[in-house]
């Protein structure tokens, strides 16, 4: 019970605020859609059964079921598709791309979400009074400063209380709908799908052009399969199917009751369900919502960020634990940081939430087809199911996102090139890290000296020893650290224990702390040290030494030095990458957070020695 009310407070806040802007989208005059009886059901039958077959059905049914060990996501859900294939096949190259472009667009959405919900909450406001027009956009940045302020505090303290505030959100929309479902119960027949069917039918383009907003009714279903990893597969299906399902199933009818009875009510029928009265504290309750809504948006964020930098497709970041029992909550400054940036522009650039509205569903509709895309290629090549029952079930599917996509690529020039524009830059800087990190290891390798047979040349004529232990890190097939041939070129001595460590990163969220150390003995006390991590585990290096001592490898900390290569990237002409991309690569590389920093490994025990490297 606790981590279903825990789940509809986190989960469920980006979809379980899309009832403050869906309706009033749809049938914006831009859009040509006449407000009839006919179009109104066939709107709400609609939104009533993409809740069912794309949230209920695809998320809640199918995709929490491609768990990679407990957690999901599409960079897990990616890691699950990519373990099935074979990485010589061209397939594999196509997966990755898709889940990298599908992480990239959830970047384009996670800008726009808290733009658009806080947004929409304020701009009820402009229902009591139009005086306070003016005030919608300054407020709204009043707002979000704030919330990303405190971001660096964590969400501890008051996380406890998004649940209960959540579920009383939930509550009213569920109460506001039975009040207008009463006053016009005919608004039931929009359950019947044939209206639905009837709507697409009667209006064909503008139909069309319409699924475009409908969209917005589903944005926040990829937070039910991104978030699987914190509440589990269980608690998230309950809160569905008990809380937020029934609830906007209701208010979406309920605002459909509303517009049958009063069509004029249509400029904003989200603050008009219960009259005048109830704006004031309307206004009070979304926007709290919409902070938290905006929050787990913010959090995914910083979760998304570093699973991208454990598999490679960023560089490392500064990352700041906000809580001492819950390990995945954590805090990026500077991720924090340019997103709200990014997130000011949108408010100020686009003005209102109708505006913020189309460039909303090309981002979600996007990873919802990558998403969809990963998911076949899981249940067939790693589930081994029947290739026509994966058809079957991701063949529906996939023509429903693709109808989706279809529709709001209409929008690419009113707001849609938005969340593309910054997909494609999170894609370009992804794709170009992790080609650079390539680059450098083919680098690396190609001046590399063997480790063991330059331990063997070594020891026939031994330099000085000096008591204590030094650490070098390495690469896993780096042969010698560079740091060590400086040390031993310049100060001739090597400490009485000689340990190199490799730092391995799974594509797996979690590596069981039983498999986590591997010690290789390698003569004259030598060791190589061999540590595993999954992509959702937390780097630690002093906790990893402390651990050897089980292994029969003790640690003293005051009398270990850890010796670490500080590698500075040069671009050079000819094979490679495109030369801006080289430059971009050099310049995140010099920008990255250094390893001792990202290790945890303490500075007083750290020496750097420079390298460089061409690529």
């Amino acid at each position: 019970m606790g981590l279903t009310l825990a789940a509809v407070g986190i989960v469920y806040g980006d979809i379980g605020t899309s009832p403050l802007y869906t309706l009033k989208t749809i049938f914006d005059p831009t859009h040509g859609l006449a407000l009839t009886p006919a179009n109104l059901l066939g709107v709400i039958s609609l939104i009533f059964w993409g809740l069912t077959i794309i949230v209920s059905l695809k998320y809640v049914t199918l995709v929490l079921r491609a768990d990679n060990r407990g957690e999901g996501g599409i960079m897990a859900l990616m890691a699950l598709a990519l373990g099935s294939i074979n990485k010589e096949s061209r397939v594999y190259v196509a997966l990755l791309m898709t889940g990298v472009f599908g992480a990239a667009l959830f970047y384009g959405d996670s800008v726009i979400t808290p733009a658009i919900s806080v947004l929409s909450a304020i701009e009820g406001l402009e229902v009591a009074t139009p005086t306070l027009k003016a005030y919608v956009v300054p407020l709204t940045i009043t707002v979000l400063v704030m919330l990303y302020a405190v971001q660096r505090h964590g969400t501890a303290g008051i996380g406890r209380w998004f649940g209960p505030i959540m579920l009383v959100w939930f509550a009213v929309l569920a109460a506001m709908g039975v009040i207008n479902i009463v006053k016009a119960p005919e608004i039931l027949g929009a359950i019947n799908p044939v209206h639905a069917f009837a709507f697409m039918n009667n209006n064909r383009l503008i139909a069309f052009v319409a699924l475009g907003a409908i969209v917005l009714a589903f944005t926040g279903a990829e937070a039910l399969y991104a978030d699987m990893g914190h509440f589990g597969a269980k608690p998230i299906r309950a809160a569905w199917f008990f809380i937020a399902f029934p609830a906007l199933a209701l208010n979406y009818l309920g605002q459909g009751g509303l517009l049958l009875a009063h069509p004029e009510a249509i400029s904003n029928p989200f603050y008009q369900q219960l009259g005048a009265w109830s704006i004031y504290p309307l206004v009070g309750l979304s926007t709290i919502a919409t902070v938290i809504a905006s929050q787990a948006t913010i959090s995914g964020t910083f979760s998304m960020t570093k699973q991208a930098m454990a598999l490679g497709f960023l560089p490392r970041m500064r990352v700041l634990h906000t809580s001492e029992s819950e390990i995945g909550q954590i805090y990026m400054p500077a991720v924090n940081w340019l997103q709200l940036a990014v997130v000011l522009l949108a408010v100020i650039g686009f003005g209102s939430s109708e505006n913020l509205a189309a460039a909303y569903g090309i981002a979600v509709t996007a990873t919802m087809l990558a998403t969809t895309i990963l998911t076949f290629f899981v249940i067939r090549y790693r589930w081994k199911m029947n290739l026509l029952l994966c058809w079957a079930a991701t063949g529906f599917f996939l023509l429903i996102d693709i109808t989706f996509f279809s529709a709001n690529a209409l929008k690419l020039f009113h707001g849609g090139w938005f969340p593309l524009m910054l997909g494609a830059v999170l894609f370009t800087l992804m794709l170009t890290w992790k080609r650079g990190r390539q680059l450098v290891f083919e680098n690396l390798q190609k001046h590399a000296v063997p480790l063991e047979d330059f331990l063997e040349s070594l020891f026939l004529s031994p330099p000085a020893r000096v008591p204590g232990t030094s650490l070098f890190l390495r690469g896993a097939s780096d042969g010698v650290p560079h740091a060590m041939l400086h040390n031993l070129s310049h100060n001739k001595v090597l400490h009485e224990r000689v340990v190199f460590l490799t730092v391995d990163f799974a594509d797996e969220p979690w590596v069981p702390v039983t498999s986590r150390i591997e010690i290789v003995p390698l003569g004259h006390e030598c060791y190589q040290l061999n540590v595993h991590y999954g992509f959702k585990d937390e780097p630690d290096i002093p906790q990893v030494l402390g651990m050897c001592a089980e292994l029969g490898l003790p640690f003293e900390m005051m009398e270990t030095s850890f010796f670490i290569a500080r590698q500075t990237v040069i671009s050079t002409p000819g094979a490679g990458m495109m030369p801006w991309r080289e430059h971009v690569f050099a310049t995140m590389s010099r920008n990255a957070r250094d390893a001792a920093d990202y290790f945890r490994i303490p500075t007083n025990r750290v020496i750097e020695l420079g390298t460089q490297v061409e690529i």
